[in-house]
């Protein structure tokens, strides 16, 4: 029997639909824990400790991004040698972000997300041909270097807070290494599944997780992941950049409420 916490079913059902949608984006794009973690903050009671919250919200993820990850593997060639190091790279920075997050207090946690969409849509708005042709523009230690300083920063950010991580490891790898957004995407589901593992480590090992909850959620996760990978592959980088570029407006919009709301509503 699952342990719902005291949750109304119809809190629930609004849960796994915000699951569902958030793995199709997140497989697509990255970013679907801008639609979790705001549910999760809005369904959960209000004195769910934020540790819990993000715990949750990880272990929901982890299902649908590992569905994206084997997805995308089938269909798309990773160059495992600048793999290994965004890999290892982000596990340690999420163990370590994750080991801070009780440090951070719910209320921090709306514009600090705020802040970092707003400057990623710009960079992405004014530069309209990015990400549209995978065209590496380093090779050999240069690009281990720089794969491996995205794992680690971006690793960290996920471990402390975690929505839009995958949308921060597309936009730096098609920023920094020349990346299509399609391989990027594909390389971005590997690192974002290692950063959940890491992070629902710590999280698990505090029992900062409500495993009821996040059992149904990451069935719906995991749903919405398959089909998203699918829709990713079957239509390409300009899809994926306008699915991308969506995301983050629509998601700045009801952010930038919620923080008027928080502290002048």
């Amino acid at each position: 029997m699952f342990d719902l916490h005291g949750i109304s079913l119809a809190v629930v059902a609004g849960l796994v639909l915000a699951a569902f949608v958030a793995g199709w984006v997140d497989a697509v794009v990255g970013g679907g824990g801008l639609i979790q973690l705001p549910a999760l903050l809005i369904g959960l009671p209000a004195d769910t400790p934020t540790a819990h919250v993000l715990g949750t919200n990880k272990i929901s993820s982890v299902a649908g991004t590992l569905t994206a990850t084997i997805t995308y593997a089938r269909k798309i060639a990773l160059h495992v040698p600048t793999l290994i190091p965004l890999v290892l790279s982000a596990f340690a920075g999420s163990a370590a972000g994750a080991a801070m997050a009780r440090l951070i207090p719910k209320t921090a946690l709306t514009p600090i997300v705020l802040v970092a969409l707003i400057a990623v849509g710009l960079f992405t708005v004014f530069r309209p041909e990015l990400g549209l042709v995978h065209q590496p523009r380093h090779a050999g230690f240069g690009e281990i270097v720089r794969t491996a300083a995205i794992g680690g920063s971006v690793g960290l950010y996920d471990g402390i807070l975690g929505p839009g991580t995958g949308s921060f490891f597309v936009i730096a790898m098609v920023a920094v290494l020349g990346y299509g957004f399609l391989e990027a995407s594909a390389k971005a589901k590997i690192a974002n599944l290692t950063t959940n593992v890491a992070a629902i480590s710590v999280f698990g090992l505090n029992g900062e997780i409500l495993w009821g909850i996040g059992a149904l959620m990451a069935v719906a996760n995991l749903s919405g992941g398959w089909l998203g990978a699918r829709t990713a592959l079957r239509n390409g980088s300009a899809f994926v950049r306008k699915v991308f570029l969506i995301v983050i407006g629509a998601l700045v919009l009801k952010l930038a409420y919620d923080t008027w709301r928080q502290f002048f509503g």
